[in-house]
């Protein structure tokens, strides 16, 4: 019995090292201009925030939620920018950046002359990818805090739901980036994310919406990181949140499943 499990307990330990050093990588790589990557994913959803929540809030007053909670527009729309730069931050290093690195650097194809599997290469850029999300999380959440949007311990509640809305649209990316065959094709990618923000319960309740519209809106991985967060920042989360919490895992696992398999098949033709 030892003989069968040790062997895969190795392979698991080697398996993170490797991934680990994808991560290091691209650290070593930015660590000189890291704090503007910061600074660019943090100030645009910020500056929605004060000019949308908080100016066009003081027009539009206070909003009841489903279940009775009335909240201020700028803690309604608070979580959902919380939730779009969690996704923006993922994606900008999982869409173009990756692109880039696989198909014109041509940097994959020396890592895979390594040990190194695509799984791990996949599994290190996204791990790479979410200490860049993370990161306008926390300061986001920080801000939250400090305008009384919601509280400490709402907001350390809903950093680790950040953190998986940043994974699930990172595996995303990445996945939906093998298929770019080149830049142009971005364009269209760029058009969606920009619907995913405008329509997932981000300035509206999905209840303001017509019935099919709202349909297809509560099926998007925005609305459902948007809800889960709200749900945790203003107190309104119920079992509900379980729904939100397995439908990003099946989207991160299955992202990454994608990436890593499509990965494999363009390095080894």
């Amino acid at each position: 019995m030892v003989s069968l499990v040790l062997p895969r307990l190795v392979d698991v330990s080697a398996a993170s090292r490797r991934s680990a050093s994808v991560t290091q990588r691209n650290v070593a790589a930015l660590r000189s201009v890291y704090w503007l990557l910061l600074v660019s994913g943090f100030v645009e959803p910020l500056l929605y925030l004060l000019s949308i929540g908080v100016g066009v809030g003081a027009l539009v007053g206070d909003l009841t939620l489903p279940g009775g909670p009335v909240v201020t527009y700028a803690a309604f729309v608070a979580p959902a920018m919380l939730a779009s730069s969690a996704m923006t931050g993922a994606l900008a290093e999982t869409t173009f950046n990756f692109f880039g690195k696989m198909k014109y650097m041509k940097l994959y194809d020396g890592v895979i002359a390594t040990p190194v599997q695509p799984f791990e290469i996949a599994l290190g850029e996204l791990a790479w990818a979410m200490l860049r999300g993370s990161a306008y999380s926390a300061a986001f959440l920080v801000v939250m805090t400090v305008m009384d949007l919601t509280t400490a311990a709402r907001a350390l509640a809903a950093f680790p739901a950040a953190v998986l809305v940043g994974f699930a649209f990172g595996a995303l990316g990445m996945a939906i980036s093998t298929f770019m065959r080149s830049w142009q094709d971005f364009d269209l990618m760029g058009s969606a994310q920009f619907v995913l923000f405008l329509f997932s319960g981000t300035f509206i309740p999905a209840e303001g919406y017509p019935a099919l519209l709202r349909w297809l809106v509560e099926v998007t991985p925005l609305y459902r990181a948007v809800h889960l967060i709200r749900g945790i920042t203003v107190g309104t989360a119920g079992w509900v949140w379980l729904l939100d919490v397995l439908y990003l895992v099946v989207a991160l696992a299955a992202g990454l499943l994608i990436a890593s398999r499509r990965m494999g098949r363009l390095l080894y033709k």
